[in-house]
């Protein structure tokens, strides 16, 4: 064993000023979060992709944001998002009436220099949705407004520790652009915090400061033996190798996910490589290694034995077709009988004289499988009756309908063909240029709409491993940071509704 190692030096180091550090450090805390504070911090700052225009205004949108007049609100060229926290980092509560702002109706200001705001969605702190109608605007003067770059919040009340969210959709400037939060409270400041993981919290110390000294200088020295006698990872992070495979409509969130989590913790490398959900289970189930994880949009065939399985998220699905189809709305009649064949020209729905083109997902699939059951009643889709997704292989053919392996793919082919419909996980289509999502029966996909469960088109997503987790793997490190922790505000931003979140947990109930 190499006792002078680099990770040994810094627990004993660290162990040694365990001692002392934190007598000084709990003393400077209390001083610190004494009276009233407002802290905010930018826990996401990400471009979405260049969406394109079309006479001149932006072509997709994005059902997780709406408009100040409650509607979906368009994507911008350029889009950014940002994910921003704002609480109460002091020791006071802070009522309507400690905010100083000039402006009676709003308490703080947010201002994005070089960006535009083009919606924002509030999230609550879970222990105080209540907080929530202090956003509604009120006309036009109160609650929450926002206009070029600038975001008016009004005059929250917030108990120690409480805390909302903002997430941002901005267009015209770079990721990483000047945010500044203005304004005053009374006998209090408004600062910026330092900058952790989504979920993290400032750390608290206990009013006891004997205990506190006690307690701390106990862990340190009994980290600094952990690590010296048997090394782990740091702690909520793990080391190694893990491969994550399945649904190709879950791999974009599950790729931002992977980055997030392998930028914060050193000596981890996370492999997406997605090629449907019922690929990944049968390679799962003949797999040695218990390095792997699989994402299924819904749960596993009772086949596949042996397999453990956590509920992630609510995700939503959609229709889409070719820009050049003016149909916006389908009913579940009108979809069924496009896939039994008994339509074939957008003629018999109210669209232009363009054949019916089925763009659809190999048998590997799992959102083919979720479109057969929430959608098709059951049934099967038509054969396979074209390799190019334009010709039918024979005359005789009714319809033309091909089948690729990818949710990429097919969005890329019906963007591309005439007449084309397919289906894929929404937010990849609502960004996708060339194309646009159906309402189905009048409802619109969003996240409003799966957590209301009003929009059929959705399903559970499962990640599946070989029995449980070893307890110290990255298997399991990685699947507590994406269901229980700060990945809950990445998958949340893809659209997907967290089965941890309050309206998740309803939908995902067994």
């Amino acid at each position: 064993m190499n006792w002078f190692s680099p990770e040994n030096i810094v627990a004993v180091t660290a162990a040694l000023l365990g001692l002392v550090a934190p007598a000084v450090g709990g003393l400077l805390q209390l001083r610190t979060r004494r009276g009233k504070r407002i802290g905010h911090r930018v826990q996401m700052d990400t471009a979405i992709s260049d969406l394109g225009e079309e006479h001149g205004q932006p072509k997709a949108r994005l059902g997780l944001f709406t408009n100040q007049t409650g509607a979906d609100q368009p994507i911008p060229a350029n889009p950014t998002l940002v994910l921003l926290r704002v609480e109460n980092t002091g020791t006071t509560s802070i009522a309507e009436t400690d905010y100083t702002n000039p402006d009676k109706n709003h308490g703080l200001n947010v201002i994005f220099a070089e960006r535009t705001v083009w919606a924002v969605e509030v999230i609550a702190d879970p222990k105080a949705k209540h907080l929530l109608h202090h956003f509604d605007p009120v006309e036009d003067k109160g609650g929450m407004q926002y206009k070029d770059h600038v975001i008016q919040l009004p005059r929250v009340p917030l108990n120690e520790d409480e805390h909302f969210k903002l997430l941002v959709l901005l267009s015209g400037g770079p990721v990483g652009g000047k945010i500044d939060v203005s304004g005053g409270i009374r006998d209090g400041r408004v600062e910026s915090t330092r900058s952790m993981s989504v979920d993290d919290k400032p750390p608290l110390f206990s009013r006891s400061a004997l205990t506190t000294v006690v307690v701390l200088a106990l862990s340190l020295i009994t980290l600094a033996g952990i690590i010296v006698f048997r090394p782990t990872a740091p702690m909520g992070c793990a080391t190694g190798e893990l491969r994550v495979i399945g649904s190709t409509a879950f791999a974009p969130a599950m790729e931002q996910l992977a980055r997030q989590y392998t930028a914060d913790c050193a000596r981890s490398e996370i492999i997406v490589d997605a090629h449907g959900s019922n690929e990944g289970l049968r390679e799962l189930a003949q797999a040695d290694s218990p390095a792997v994880l699989v994402l299924s949009d819904g749960p596993k065939p009772p086949s596949f034995t042996g397999l453990y399985g956590d509920q992630v998220a609510v995700a939503a699905f959609a229709l889409v077709v070719n820009d050049k189809v003016g149909v916006k709305d389908l009913t579940i009649d009108q979809i069924r009988r496009i896939y039994r064949a008994d339509v074939t020209n957008w003629t018999d729905l109210g669209g232009p004289d363009l054949p019916i083109r089925l763009v659809s997902r190999d048998a590997n699939s799992g959102t083919r499988d979720l479109f057969r059951r929430r959608i098709l009643g059951g049934q099967g889709e038509p054969a396979f009756t074209s390799r190019d997704c334009v010709n039918k292989n024979s005359p005789q053919d009714k319809t033309v309908r091909c089948e690729l392996n990818s949710t990429a793919e097919v969005l890329k082919t019906v963007a591309q063909v005439p007449g084309a419909i397919g289906y894929s996980e929404l937010r990849a289509a609502a960004v996708s240029k060339g194309l646009h999502t159906l309402n189905i029966d009048g409802h619109a996909p969003s996240l409003r709409a799966i957590g209301e469960d009003s929009y059929r088109f959705t399903e559970i997503e499962y990640a599946y491993t070989r029995g449980t987790p070893a307890a110290d793997s990255l298997t399991l490190s990685f699947l507590n940071y994406v269901i229980r922790g700060g990945g809950q505000d990445v998958l949340k931003a893809f659209g997907h509704l967290p089965c941890y979140a309050p309206d998740g947990l309803k939908r995902c109930r067994p």
